[in-house]
């Protein structure tokens, strides 16, 4: 059985809808960071998005375990046009109601859709577990990032997916034996 403990970035802050813009994490909550290096399995290997809040959260986190390389395709969701806009500032108020209310193949302009990024997120979860089968694998990545595995191992309706919560420095523990399983969720250390 591999182990997949996703865990979500370091805060940004930021009050606007972050997919693909890097901009950094605030890691000053060393307490934090500790507590949550302290949870994860010490024999673990990590991995992030390569987006600059996500593989500097791994590096905080990662002690001696083996880094693996960044993969980009464990970025956020892409919002394109609506990158860095307050969800009332999104210019096409029903497309964006559309989005979150019925996701799947909608996409924001110049972005992808829900069904897109979870190929695209799934892809790289699946070449991890292939080529680490039966290890515990630490994936430093985005909310959206992880609500598509949610959803592949709680088989649940994305709409329903979407009302979970993670946080910022939260772990979501998945495993893959024959299927995938979901045990922790949104779990603060």
């Amino acid at each position: 059985m591999t182990n997949l403990w996703w865990v979500r970035h370091g805060p940004t802050h930021a009050r606007a809808l972050v997919g693909w813009t890097d901009i950094p994490a605030d890691l000053t909550d060393h307490a934090a960071l500790a507590r949550l290096a302290d949870y994860l399995p010490a024999d673990a290997l990590i991995t992030s998005s390569d987006l600059i809040r996500a593989s500097a959260t791994a590096e905080a986190i990662a002690g001696n375990r083996r880094l693996l390389p960044a993969d980009p395709r464990l970025r956020e969701l892409n919002f394109g046009a609506w990158e860095m806009q307050s969800a009332s500032q999104v210019e096409d108020q029903a497309l964006a109601r559309a989005y979150w209310e019925t996701p799947g193949d909608i996409a924001p302009p110049e972005g992808e859709s829900w069904n897109a990024a979870s190929t695209r997120i799934s892809a790289g979860a699946d070449d991890l577990v292939r080529a680490h089968p039966g290890a515990d694998i630490i994936v430093v990545a985005h909310m959206g990032a992880i609500l598509t595995q949610l959803q592949r191992a709680l088989r649940q309706p994305t709409v329903r997916v979407f009302s979970q919560v993670i946080d910022n420095l939260s772990v979501t523990r998945l495993s893959i034996a024959d299927d995938w399983q979901a045990h922790e969720i949104n779990h603060r250390p």
